[in-house]
């Protein structure tokens, strides 16, 4: 039988969470529905889902605290967020992608549109099988593993930031812009933004610690990552 994608929805609004229950199962996917934070909470505990819904106004704690709280626990570290709001604005969209959401959809948003980039969300998330290892500086990664190294010492990166960095390392030395990384890096990105780049580069950064410098701002041009480090060129 094929598996079903369990998507946890939390959405303290019934019509709209049932709404989008009935699409997802429609389309292969296994909703399951909280609508609040300790609801949500006592799911993940029975069964980790494959991707979380979250609404960013809810009961109790919000889905901000949430996505913070989720993103921040090694269980749950790895798994896709897209914020659910009515909250449309650019600071909004900002603040929930640096709370640790992947994706962000501001309400009213279409079934396409939702069915669209919770698989774009899935195929980041699954490991890059192709590309064996490569070698850049006292950085090194492994596709087939999974792993990234820096002076031989283990480096914990979410999805999206491993597959950023082994596009760049396989890369290195060259600028590539937001919309070529958009391209390569996510594929289907038609309702992706380019501040989403922007966002998984500071991550990226975050994860690697000292070897953080290797990843260059070029100003007005996008991103390179290098082995010569430059602080000036990491604003």
């Amino acid at each position: 039988m094929k598996h079903q994608p369990a998507v946890l929805i939390v959405e303290d609004e019934s019509s709209i969470a049932e709404l989008i229950a009935v699409n997802l199962r429609h389309n292969g996917f296994r909703p399951i529905w909280a609508m609040d934070g300790d609801t949500a909470q006592c799911e993940i505990d029975a069964l980790l889902p494959d991707v979380i819904l979250l609404d960013w106004m809810l009961p109790g704690e919000s889905g901000l605290a949430l996505a913070k709280r989720w993103r921040h626990h090694p269980r749950t570290k790895e798994i896709p967020i897209i914020m659910l709001t009515a909250r449309g604005d650019e600071a909004d969209r900002v603040a929930g992608l640096d709370a640790g959401a992947d994706d962000y959809m501001a309400k009213p948003f279409s079934t396409k549109e939702m069915l669209a980039r919770i698989r774009a969300v899935l195929r980041r998330r699954a490991p890059e099988q192709a590309g064996g290892k490569v070698s850049v500086g006292c950085l090194s990664l492994d596709a087939s593993t999974h792993r990234v190294l820096h002076n031989d010492q283990p480096l914990r990166l979410g999805p999206t930031e491993f597959k950023l960095l082994q596009y760049l390392m396989t890369h290195a030395e060259r600028v590539h812009s937001r919309g070529q990384l958009l391209d390569k890096v996510w594929g289907d990105h038609v309702f992706i933004e380019e501040r989403t780049v922007d966002v998984h580069v500071k991550r990226l950064r975050e994860a690697l610690g000292d070897a953080s410098g290797m990843v260059e701002t070029v100003r007005g041009a996008g991103y390179r990552l290098t082995v010569q480090t430059s602080s000036s060129a990491r604003a």
